[in-house]
């Protein structure tokens, strides 16, 4: 069986954190359907986030675009069968990257939507960088592909969500007051009607797992390495 699995190609290190979520929920996903001593064929390419986070911050996202179209393209050059974007905020140049492969791009959105729309949800809270949450390019997606609506933080919450994404989850740190922030926001989100709420950073669900609220969450790392799974395993 292992010669059949599909080889999968990972975008990574933005933050690593994130991308050993990833490595291990592929792998435990495919030994857990196949069994004995599987794992799951990948190529990871990981890159130094300080370099991406500061051209995100300076608005130069043609800049990243071009630094994972390299990467990507090596990634294909490897024998990689699919691409995956380990984190949802740089989905942003999603567009520019399959525009150079010729392979999959497995899209982060598309995989949390179609979740979305088999559980019924209309209506979502999305937590993620300020990127995510107030440009388009993810919450578009959602709404124009899948019908679903898309509530964001305010402002004040926007800042506090994105900093602390930054400041101490992409190293690891988990704060039991950062924690209460985030269920004060998801409680708010809540109020204005979200049937669940979209853990839309790949970080998050370091600091929010479901136990910690009544709400539902959506983990996208999960859900995006169990898309990647079913690709490799030719689902």
């Amino acid at each position: 069986m292992e010669n059949k699995l599909k080889k999968l190609g990972l975008l990574g290190g933005m933050s690593w954190e994130s991308t050993v979520s990833y490595y291990q929920a592929i792998n435990r996903s495919i030994n857990a359907q196949l069994g004995g001593l599987h794992s799951a064929p990948m190529l990871i390419s990981s890159v130094d986030f300080a370099h991406i986070e500061q051209l995100q911050h300076k608005d130069e996202w043609d800049k990243t675009a071009d630094i994972l179209i390299h990467e990507a393209k090596h990634l294909e050059a490897a024998g990689a069968k699919a691409i995956l974007i380990c984190t949802n905020t740089m989905h942003k140049v999603a567009a520019e990257i399959e525009q150079n492969i010729s392979i999959p791009l497995i899209h982060i959105a598309d995989a949390t939507g179609r979740v979305l729309q088999q559980n019924k949800v209309k209506k979502v809270g999305l937590l993620g960088t300020r990127f995510t949450m107030e440009q388009t390019f993810y919450t578009s997606r959602l709404e124009e592909a899948f019908d679903i609506e898309v509530v964001i933080p305010n402002a004040q919450q926007r800042d506090t969500i994105h900093n602390i994404i930054y400041e101490q989850l992409c190293k690891g740190v988990i704060c039991v007051d950062s924690r209460e922030a985030y269920i004060e926001v998801i409680n708010a989100l809540a109020a204005e009607g979200a049937e669940g709420i979209i853990l839309g950073c790949t970080e998050i669900a370091l600091l929010v797992q479901q136990q910690h609220t009544k709400i539902r969450l959506y983990d996208t790392t999960a859900i995006h390495a169990r898309a990647a799974v079913n690709f490799a395993l030719g689902q």
